[in-house]
C-alpha cells in the first residue's frame, strides 16, 4: 500500500515517514501544498496524510482540486488543536477523516489501517482469503494461524493483493502501489516477489491471467 505525506515541519515529515515505512506502507513526502498537489494528481496513492497549514497552497485547496480532478484516495487531514474551523473545512472539502496537533503516531496509523480497509470493501484488521490472514495491524501474514516469515516488499505485495483479492491485477498497477516514487521500479521484479510468495504461501493461492496479472484467491473455494 503506497501513502503520501503532505507536511510542511521537516521532523514530523521524517517521523511520519519513518513510522509509515516500518508499518509496512511505501511513502512518498512533501513539504508544501504545491509539490502535495502534484504527485497526489499524478501517482496512484491508497491514502493520503495531510497537512491544512502548508505554504504556497494550503491544505484545503490542495484537496479540493484532487476532488474536483476526480482523486478519489482516502485523505486523513492533519489540524492545529484550536482550529476547529480547519476540521469542517477540510471535511467540505472531501476530507475522509482527521487527527488534531499534537497526536500519537499509533492512532494515525491506526486511522490509515481503517482508511484504506474501508476504502477496498473490507471492516476488520484482519483481512482473510480463505486460510490466508493479513494482518494490517500487525503486517504480519498467516497461513492456517502459523506466520509467515516476509520481506517489506514481500509483505506490501500480499498486503495490496488481499484488499484487492478475487480482482485480477497486472504487474504495472503492482509496481505503483508497492513502491515508492525514489525506488529504482522494474515490473520484472515483480514475478520474482510472486514466485518467492508463492513458495512461502503456497503456489495455488496467487494466480496468473495470462495476459492481465494476478489473482490473489482462496484455492478451497475454486476447488468446491
Amino acid at each position: 500500500m503506497r501513502v503520501l505525506i503532505v507536511e510542511d515541519d521537516p521532523d514530523l515529515n521524517r517521523q511520519l515517514e519513518r513510522a509509515l515505512t516500518d508499518a509496512g506502507y511505501a511513502v512518498d513526502s512533501a513539504t508544501d501544498g504545491e509539490d502535495g498537489h502534484f504527485l497526489g494528481d499524478t501517482e496512484p496513492y491508497d491514502a493520503v496524510v495531510l497537512d491544512l497549514g502548508l505554504p504556497q497552497i494550503d491544505g484545503v485547496t490542495v484537496l479540493e482540486r484532487w476532488r474536483n480532478d476526480g482523486r478519489d484516495f482516502p485523505v486523513l487531514i492533519l489540524t492545529a488543536r484550536d482550529r476547529w474551523s480547519e476540521k469542517v473545512a477540510g471535511f467540505d472539502a472531501g476530507a475522509d477523516d482527521y487527527l488534531t496537533k499534537p497526536f500519537h503516531t499509533e492512532e494515525l496509523l491506526a486511522r490509515l489501517r481503517a482508511l484504506t480497509r474501508r476504502a477496498a470493501g473490507h471492516a476488520s484488521s484482519s483481512i482473510d482469503c480463505g486460510q490466508l490472514s493479513v494482518d494490517t495491524r500487525g503486517a504480519r501474514v498467516f497461513i492456517e494461524g502459523a506466520p509467515v516469515k516476509l520481506t517489506s516488499h514481500e509483505f506490501r505485495l500480499i498486503s495490496y493483493m488481499a484488499h484487492h483479492q478475487d480482482r485480477v491485477i497486472s504487474r504495472s498497477e503492482l509496481v505503483e502501489h508497492i513502491y515508492d516514487q525514489d525506488f529504482d521500479r522494474d515490473s520484472n521484479t515483480i514475478e520474482v516477489f510472486i514466485g518467492r510468495l508463492r513458495k512461502k504461501i503456497g503456489s495455488d493461492r496467487i494466480e496468473t491471467v495470462r495476459g492481465l496479472g494476478y489473482r490473489l484467491i482462496d484455492p478451497d473455494a475454486k476447488a468446491a
